[in-house]
């Protein structure tokens, strides 16, 4: 039995509405009570449902970082705790003061495709301020609003509104404030503080120039597609785009509009042929409409840009087995390399991040290292638990990192360029992240004890905290952690109980799921469980547990996938909850319903098909069918191409095992998903 339920808007963000919780509520309750079994609407706290809903799972109303000012401002937006509304806001480091700078209020954006989709890329679910830039100074903001260009001097407090005359697509201030570039049609643009905007480039058919592809930002976390060269040129990424299939994707809820077309490239299928152009910005055309001097192309050794800092220009092959800095190969690996994650406050390159004339700082997955053209220092072991490389403080010569040796916690550390121990910056109560810019540091906890707090450390080691409006959910999960071993390995679970727990009965078991790579579903941040509780209050036991494949546990356990998305994740999933079960007899093993979104969806789909055994009914949220559907980096750096291993793909398809399917499966899926398209 299949139902499918459906939305006209994106799968990814559809799963967190309150209409998706109250149907899968419904079908899980209907298959944990099985005929004969009389089935009882389960019982509600419809108030905390209501509020997860008009709060967006508590998130509207927390400070988001955007940039820090080289005077040392932090620079971040923020909604009211019930409104998608942001607003933008300064907190000055040296007193503490936060005052608003521009008010989201009155805000009418119209999104073109391009710009919806760039937010659909980011995760970018609020409206008003989303993104800013700022001067080399620190004096001049930009602020896009409303189809408007705003100029904020922080001095004076002065405004200059600045009309670009039609679409500006992701624009970027100049270091010197002095023009705006941005893309409109496929084309590079500049407009200074008077106007009017003069083209600089024109592309030909078929080309695109200045946005990076879409699977630069869908699965690289590149999301620029050009960058100022000082304050008069500008490196650019111009896109062949005609070997690329095209898709459309249609919004039944306005049939009046035609299909939205997509270069979209799926496993195995062509890609876009990308390099990199240079442009003088300071010499337009003759009429505003026509293009300046012909670009200067370079050379760009390899199929992928991953990071752009110019001059450094890092790249993968389209195997995405090793990883350069121009023509330096810097790894190499025989599954795949992880591109280093993003940098300051997500938009600049996180690495290399230089610290000498000849050396650099570079994030090697597994440990930091300290690296020159022609050596390589671990500035870290592996035991050390290194995430990501937070910034580099040049008044201590020292790296900011994260890390942790439980992949449950993440903490901030010092580590000393010239050697010995690292130092714990935060307090090890919760899951911190951290953003480092013009020497402040800014850091964001989701405690062990509940709640969440951003605050900024100066240089002189003073903290301020970036004031939240957030509502707090009105409840305490019963959520406890444990570990179990399975096969010599250690494997995180948690287990939420209803708050009125009976230990003398049983209950149906739901498992939460996510098991692929880039995500974890276990962790100490005690908030991230307020919904699990809302489903175990309705009288289950909610279960979660990370296997191999998911992050933060080192290179072999991430690539014990590679190849086959499926066999393992499922044999890890089952293995950790029956070992759960053997351990807590209140958990009743012959009713498990499992359900999951994106990565989780997938899983949860081939659960029921795979291990009926095991699972009596599953929800499916935006899941991945087939990986030959899939797009091609994502899909190939796990997979390969469907021509290398064309067992491992028919093996991972859900239209293999689709004839076997004998458990109630429910699939819901955003029609206009432009990534798990409606094919699946």
């Amino acid at each position: 039995m299949v139902r499918s339920f459906l939305s006209a808007g994106a799968g990814a963000k559809f799963g967190h509405t309150r209409a998706v919780r109250l149907v899968a509520l419904a079908a899980l309750a209907a298959c944990a009570h099985p005929h004969p079994t009389p089935m009882t609407w389960p019982t509600l706290d419809a108030q905390l449902l209501a509020d997860a809903a008009a709060t967006f799972n508590f998130r509207l109303g927390l400070p988001s970082p955007l940039a820090v000012t080289a005077d040392g401002a932090v620079l971040f937006r923020r909604t009211p705790p019930r409104d998608f509304a942001a607003s933008l806001y300064e907190l000055d480091t040296r007193t503490g003061a936060v005052r608003e700078l521009m008010s989201a209020d009155g805000d009418t954006e119209r999104l073109s495709d391009a710009e919806a989709a760039r937010r659909e890329r980011s995760r970018t679910v609020t409206r008003g301020v989303v993104d800013i830039d700022v001067s080399d100074d620190g004096h001049t903001v930009l602020v896009p609003l409303a189809g408007m260009l705003y100029l904020l001097d922080r001095r004076g407090g002065a405004r200059v509104a600045i009309d670009p005359g039609g679409e500006a697509y992701d624009p970027h201030l100049s270091p010197d404030a002095s023009k705006i570039a941005f893309v409109r049609d496929g084309d590079l643009w500049v407009i200074g503080r008077t106007g009017p905007a003069k083209r600089l480039t024109k592309h030909p058919e078929g080309f695109e120039y200045g946005v990076a592809e879409f699977v630069a930002q869908e699965e690289l976390d590149r999301r620029r597609g050009f960058w100022w060269v000082g304050s008069d040129r500008l490196v650019f990424q111009r896109s062949d785009l005609r070997p690329v299939d095209t898709i459309y994707v249609a919004d039944a809820r306005h049939n009046d509009k035609p299909p939205v077309p997509f270069k979209y490239p799926r496993a195995g299928r062509p890609n876009a042929k990308i390099d990199l152009g240079m442009i003088d910005a300071s010499v337009p055309g003759p009429k505003p409409e026509v293009p300046g001097p012909e670009p200067k192309w370079l050379a760009v050794h390899g199929d992928y840009i991953a990071r752009v800092s110019w001059p450094d220009v890092v790249t993968l092959p389209r195997a995405q087995d090793e990883i350069a800095i121009g023509d330096l190969v810097v790894a190499h690996s025989d599954t795949w390399i992880d591109v280093p994650r993003p940098g300051a406050f997500g938009y600049r390159a996180g690495t290399p991040l230089h610290v000498g004339p000849d050396s650099f700082l570079w994030d090697a997955g597994e440990t930091l290292q300290l690296r020159t053209k022609t050596s390589t220092t671990d500035l870290t072991s592996p035991e050390f638990g290194f995430r990501k490389l937070v910034g580099y403080d040049d008044s201590t010569r020292s790296a900011l990192v994260e890390a942790s040796v439980d992949p449950t916690r993440s903490d901030i550390w010092r580590v000393p360029l010239a050697g010995g121990a690292p130092t714990r910056i935060t307090a090890g109560d919760g899951v911190s992240t951290a953003s480092y810019e013009h020497g402040v540091l800014v850091v964001t906890t989701l405690f062990e004890r509940g709640g969440r707090r951003t605050i900024a450390i100066a240089r002189d080691g003073r903290s301020f905290e970036l004031p939240s409006v957030a509502e707090q959910p009105k409840l305490v999960p019963t959520t406890q952690l444990e570990t179990v071993e399975l096969g010599g390995r250690t494997h995180h679970a948690a287990i939420t109980r209803p708050r009125a727990f009976d230990p003398h009965r049983k209950y149906p078991v739901l498992l939460k799921v996510y098991a692929g790579p880039h995500l974890q579903m276990v962790d100490v941040a005690r908030d991230g469980y307020v919904m699990d509780q809302w489903y175990a209050d309705a009288g289950f036991v909610v279960v979660r547990s990370d296997g191999r494949g998911t992050p933060n546990r080192g290179a072999a356990w991430e690539h014990a996938i590679a190849r086959d998305l499926i066999t393992v994740p499922l044999a890890d999933q089952i293995g950790a909850l029956q070992a759960l079960g053997a351990r807590h007899p209140e958990l009743d093993l012959a009713r498990v319903g499992v359900f999951g979104w994106s990565f989780g969806g997938y899983f949860s789909a081939m659960a029921v098909l795979l291990r009926p055994d095991v699972f009596k009914c599953a929800i499916a949220g935006a899941p991945v069918t087939d990986w030959a559907l899939y797009d091609s980096t994502y899909t190939e750096r796990y997979m390969q191409t469907p021509e290398q291993n064309p067992e491992g793909y028919a093996r991972t398809s859900a239209l293999t095992h689709a004839a076997q399917l004998t458990r109630p499966l429910m699939i819901i899926h955003g029609i206009t998903d432009d990534n798990v398209h409606f094919a699946h």
